[in-house]
């Protein structure tokens, strides 16, 4: 069941907990993620694996859950064999998924549909780099088409996320227009700037002054860059802001392994709210039981 408020609705009341890593949930539940499609992979192998993560983060508290779509694309799928049509339904059973878990929710459980950077389809880390010699234009007829199938499914919001690059924000945001459903844009930066080295304020403007988008922030960031991106997303579109950092642990892509220790302090994420950020979580590697801190957190703060 949807919930009855929309999210823009909702975040004029306060902030709300999103989700973790979903990968970490899925690693920890046993699943091999090697796979070139990532956790793309199980929506055709093991939708009920997907289902499980998404559940243990809404037993966690949070209050809107991030789709397993990040990786999942036409061209991904079509290297596995699949066709369009069969693509197709994949990507709408992310969001089937998500919803389905958040039906034995006790509170509202918000969808948001997962639409990952170029990069995330070539599967080379490069989504942390951005710059891939595309034009805006070719960007957007790529994302198109997807963003079509996951808006498609009835997601609550799509989660524009890990950008690492203005231009592909823009395409982006040119790519879902009249999709029928709000957005939210969410860079991966490192410092004041995203991946591809642009002027954060600068990176947040391309969304300033667009009704479909209800928030504007940063994911797969460090947590020590998380509070003054905030003020700088919200300072830029007057927009509330969206922010869910990593662990702080750096991925080595030609490894394909995380390195160094945690940094995500729950306790932050009060004074993140208290800049503006209205949907707050964790990324890669941060798993259940600090989503229930970081609600803990929240609930003791008050509404924002």
């Amino acid at each position: 069941m949807r919930p009855a408020r929309t999210l823009a609705d909702a975040l004029g009341e306060g902030a709300l907990v999103l989700d973790g890593g979903l990968s970490h949930q899925l690693e920890a539940q046993g699943c091999d993620l090697s796979d070139a499609l990532w956790s793309a992979r199980l929506l055709a192998d093991g939708p009920e694996q997907i289902e499980a993560a998404h559940t243990a983060y809404v037993r966690a508290g949070a209050r809107v859950l991030i789709t397993s779509g990040y990786q999942a694309t036409f061209e991904g799928f079509a290297r596995r064999g699949l066709g369009r049509e069969e693509a197709a339904r994949l990507l709408a059973r992310s969001v089937e998924l998500a919803r389905s878990a958040a039906e034995g929710a006790e509170e509202e459980v918000w969808v948001a549909a997962s639409v990952g950077p170029y990069g995330a389809m070539l599967a080379d880390g490069s989504e942390y780099r951005g710059r891939y010699g595309l034009s805006v234009g070719r960007l957007a007829a790529f994302h198109r088409p997807r963003i079509e199938a996951f808006a498609g499914a009835g997601p609550d919001v799509l989660a524009l996320e890990t950008v690492p690059d203005a231009d592909e924000a823009e395409a982006l945001l040119r790519a879902a227009e009249g999709c029928g459903v709000p957005v939210w844009l969410s860079y991966t930066i490192e410092g004041g700037r995203t991946r591809a080295g642009q002027d954060l304020a600068d990176a947040f403007a391309v969304a300033a002054g667009n009704d479909q988008v209800v928030a504007v922030g940063v994911n797969c960031c460090d947590p020590a860059d998380a509070g003054p991106a905030v003020e700088t997303a919200v300072a830029v579109t007057g927009r509330p802001a969206v922010v869910y950092p990593n662990s702080g642990e750096r991925w080595d892509a030609r490894t394909r392994d995380w390195h160094g220790g945690s940094a995500f302090d729950p306790e932050r994420a009060a004074d993140w709210v208290r800049s503006g950020a209205r949907l707050v979580g964790g990324c890669c590697r941060v798993g259940p039981s600090t989503i229930t801190a970081l609600a803990g957190v929240l609930a003791a703060d008050g509404p924002g």
